[in-house]
């Protein structure tokens, strides 16, 4: 059996995303690619959004569980607003792309799973028609 007690704080900027992540799951011995699951914490800024772009996933679900929001998702089907301690699930092939709003007046922290961890996404071009 493993375990393992990992503090978010103590750990390095995982990627060069513009945005503040940190992975829990890598830090626990959860390698990026085809492991059961990802767990990162991310804070970003206003203006700042978690992924690189508005993108969907083939296999992946994903849940943002918002520890200090609001956190902004939006999706073809139009926008959601994620209060602190509510969570947002996107099953596969499903779009979003989830920031804080640029008139946002704090950052926001968001604990985002992904399940399995899969570099799978797929980038998303909206038509304009929402």
């Amino acid at each position: 059996m493993s375990y393992h007690l990992v503090d978010p704080a103590d750990l390095e900027q995982w990627d060069d995303r513009p945005v503040d992540v940190r992975s829990i799951s890598v830090a626990a011995g959860l390698d990026h690619k085809d492991s059961p699951l990802g767990l990162r914490v991310y804070e970003a800024a206003p203006g700042e959004q978690l992924p690189l772009t508005y993108h969907s996933h083939d296999e992946q679900v994903e849940a943002f569980y918002v520890l200090a929001g609001p956190l902004h998702v939006e999706t073809p089907e139009g926008e959601y607003v994620v209060e602190t301690d509510q969570v947002f699930v996107i099953e596969p092939g499903n779009p979003q792309r989830a920031y804080n709003p640029e008139t946002a007046e704090a950052s926001i922290r968001v604990l985002a799973i992904g399940a399995p961890s899969a570099d799978d996404a797929r980038p998303y071009e909206p038509s304009g028609e929402n």
